[in-house]
């Protein structure tokens, strides 16, 4: 299918403007940084398990979402997945791990080993940088039951402040990165005419029992768990705003309908770049062939 059969986005005033810049060759596109972003997923309260349980239940499922602040230089305003760009030290090969390894992770990311081995650092490290929710445990069996507390949140606010690496703050309290709490999910890599771009792997993973996701990002100004028919609705009555990527993936958990689903669903990993294109006097920007897009 061409570009233009396909849905497509008009892009506005800067970002156009830019994009016709890098489409005729007067601005040359940035490198995209490696980055990584975690769906972390629930059951629906109500569905199939009392509200308030985090355990997996029959039901239907929700996602953690948070709300990017006006005043941030990427995507201002728009509802997203916890995660970010990687650290130089999320690649410590000295981390505790339990799980996958490097090098099958990176057959399941599409990455070299070594690179693979931090972009599941930075899932982890974001998750509970910016949710409080931490994918490791003392054993690699078990999982780290409660991450509220003075304690935990100066271990967060090390974090941020990069004083510590995970991998040193696993060492000092003695747990394991639980890589096998994560799914793959996609990759997906900024448009070539941004100005900041992403080469960013999305991953799944469920709550953790007894832990809870907080609004303690510095980086949001709203939290919320919602269930992803419910987001995209809410985008559609242009209540709230997602990227493309964002969508997508939306309704492909959508589509799974329940957490076990979204859990066990094999996806094959190929890079995903939106096509940004000039028709009709405008610049345009389309998903991938091949994928739903819901908006």
């Amino acid at each position: 299918m061409s570009s233009a059969a396909r849905p497509r986005i008009r892009l506005p005033g800067r970002m156009a403007d830019r994009a016709r810049d890098v489409l005729e060759g007067k601005t040359a596109p940035v490198a995209p940084r490696d980055a990584a972003t975690v769906m972390l997923l629930r059951p629906s309260p109500g569905g199939g398990q009392p509200a308030g349980t985090d355990a997996p239940g029959a039901g239907g499922l929700q996602v953690y979402m948070l709300r990017r602040q006006s005043s941030m230089a990427f995507a201002p305003g728009a509802f997203v997945f916890p995660g970010g760009s990687v650290d130089a030290r999320d690649a410590e090969i000295e981390v505790g791990w339990a799980g996958p390894d490097a090098r099958e992770w990176g057959r399941m990311i599409d990455a070299p080993a070594d690179l693979a081995r931090a972009l599941v650092c930075a899932a982890v490290r974001e998750t509970f940088e910016e949710c409080g929710v931490l994918l490791a445990g003392p054993t690699a069996d078990t999982v780290v039951a409660d991450t509220r507390g003075e304690d935990w949140e100066a271990d967060r606010a090390a974090l941020l402040a990069r004083s510590v690496s995970l991998a040193g703050l696993l060492r000092r309290r003695g747990l394991v990165l639980r890589s096998d709490l994560l799914r793959p999910w996609a990759r997906w890599i900024t448009p070539v005419t941004e100005e900041r771009r992403y080469d960013t792997r999305f991953f799944a993973a469920a709550l953790p029992a007894g832990q809870r996701a907080r609004d303690v990002s510095g980086e949001a100004d709203d939290a919320a768990w919602v269930a992803p028919g419910e987001a995209l609705a809410a985008a559609r009555r242009k209540e709230i705003f997602l990227l493309p990527p964002t969508a997508v993936t939306l309704g492909e958990l959508g589509a799974c309908g329940r957490l076990p689903a979204a859990l066990a669903a094999r996806r094959r990993i190929t890079a995903l770049i939106p096509e940004v294109f000039m028709a009709d006097g405008a610049v345009w920007l389309t998903v991938p062939p091949g994928l739903e897009y819901p908006l």
